[in-house]
């Protein structure tokens, strides 16, 4: 399922694409991708869609907000993870409630553990769902980088 987020977010989503999700399906089925990856993929981005609809601004806002994992969440986002989200959070890229949708839509892929690479991808998601595009830049050279990510 995260290689069709992935191919739809590259391809369609962060390109700034128009279509719609028939169109998108057929696409998908196309590039190879089977319908129950599509179907959860779909429905991960809807999911991402209404936690984005219903964020609050106050709650944006709150920089004094302390993050504590779960043992379910530390299970599933290794130490890596957690520090590039306590960085990005640190470098005031993410906000607070950004944070929570990231963290919530990697508890939501299927995977048993998510990689470094899956978590930059999902915070890139949420950044550009946040209409944050300077942000989402700046994950976006973190991702495709080669090197550390260093603040200037």
């Amino acid at each position: 399922m995260f290689e069709v987020l992935v191919y739809l977010f590259e391809n369609y989503i962060g390109a700034g694409v128009p279509t719609d999700e028939r169109t998108l399906v057929r696409a998908l089925h196309e590039a190879g991708f089977d319908n129950e990856d599509i179907n959860k993929a779909f429905n991960w981005l809807n999911d991402l869609e209404a936690m984005a609809d219903r964020a609050s601004t106050q709650a944006a806002a709150d920089r004094a907000a302390y993050r504590i994992y779960s043992l379910e969440e530390t299970k599933k986002i290794g130490a890596d993870s957690r520090s590039f989200l306590l960085f990005l959070e640190q470098a005031n890229v993410l906000n607070p409630l950004e944070r929570e949708v990231v963290i919530d839509r990697l508890m939501a892929l299927p995977d048993r553990e998510v990689s470094l690479e899956q978590t930059k991808w999902i915070a890139l998601m949420v950044l550009w769902r946040h209409g944050k595009v300077r942000d989402y830049l700046f994950v976006e050279d973190a991702l495709f980088s080669n090197g550390r990510t260093v603040l200037h």
